[in-house]
């Protein structure tokens, strides 16, 4: 969507609003009174956001489970619910690449709105997809290190916005950053049954580089940064030559992607004369479903590593 899309879009949802600005912030009742209600883009924000907000907030994700945020296409009803929140949190880095507009818009009209990863860790961003050359990659969650560091800046924001519960928010955040780190422990010990040598992951897309950097991974994945960008035949050759080679015994498909693009890696593989197996899924960008077992962060990376270990340490035929 471009911005005359965009655009059209918040004037058809806004349209009650009148010609003139939002109302002013200061005019509405005081948030500290009173739940505040927040819209989330994906599903791991709005669960980063229920930890932090906690009873304070009542949060609302536009993306489901399975749902790819980069290919994402907002409703005239998900403009209006962003609207009438009182946050509007959204991962930034193009991860949203079809709302950036909206987004801008919203601004404009004196809507708060907080990119996370634009402002969270601004020194420990990635640009190293020559398939999404000039951007950062937005998959900031895929480090748990980088995920704390999230919800300590999303913490600090809440308690500027509410001071009178900033007390709450921080200690909600620091109850967190505990949990997160037995998971972030969890990770690494798992990580060490995959000897360095064969830690190579092949995804879906380029979604986990800051997995890589953080668990000693080489990751490599068949589109680039954002699933917008095709595959060509001669990245599907690539990457089959490269695990035929390698002799990687598992590549992984993705809950938000489609998985033709890795069965053609698979089928080139063989064709080489190497029988590579699919290892599983994983959830990249987004949470899984009820039922699960990753419908929440916690419960997401817990399944990412126990399947990426299982796949990559089943013995080569």
């Amino acid at each position: 969507m471009g911005l005359i899309g965009a655009a059209m879009v918040v004037v058809a949802a806004l349209g009650t609003w009148g010609c003139g600005p939002a109302p002013s912030r200061s005019a509405e009742q005081d948030l500290s009174q009173r739940t505040i209600h927040v819209v989330a883009t994906t599903s791991m924000l709005a669960d980063l956001v229920s930890n932090v907000g906690g009873d304070r907030m009542s949060v609302e994700s536009l993306m489901g489970p399975g749902v790819d945020p980069h290919l994402y296409k907002p409703s005239e009803g998900d403009v209006r619910r962003m609207a009438q929140a009182d946050v509007i949190i959204y991962n930034g880095l193009h991860l949203e690449g079809k709302m950036t507009d909206i987004f801008d818009q919203m601004r404009s009209r004196n809507a708060r709105t907080i990119g996370v990863a634009e402002s969270a860790i601004p020194d420990s961003l990635l640009i190293e997809s020559p398939l999404f050359a000039g951007n950062y990659d937005p998959h900031i969650w895929l480090s748990v290190p980088l995920w704390t560091r999230a919800a300590r800046y999303l913490a600090d924001t809440f308690a500027e916005m509410d001071p009178t519960h900033a007390e709450t928010y921080r200690r909600n955040a620091r109850k967190y950053e505990a949990e997160l780190e037995v998971v972030h422990q969890y990770v690494e010990t798992r990580a060490r049954e995959v000897p360095a040598p064969q830690r190579i992951l092949i995804t879906s897309h380029d979604a986990f580089g800051y997995f890589g950097e953080a668990y000693g991974f080489d990751v490599r994945g068949l589109q680039g940064i954002s699933t917008a960008t095709e595959a060509g035949a001669s990245d599907v050759q690539d990457l089959a030559a490269f695990v035929a080679e390698r002799r990687v015994p598992a590549v992984f498909v993705e809950s938000s992607v489609s998985q033709r693009g890795i069965e053609a890696v698979r089928e080139a593989v063989r064709s080489r004369g190497f029988d590579v197996q699919i290892g599983g899924t994983l959830y990249g960008d987004a949470l899984g479903g009820a039922g699960s077992g990753a419908e929440t962060y916690i419960g997401m990376v817990r399944a990412n590593i126990d399947t990426i270990v299982d796949g990559l340490t089943r013995p080569v035929s």
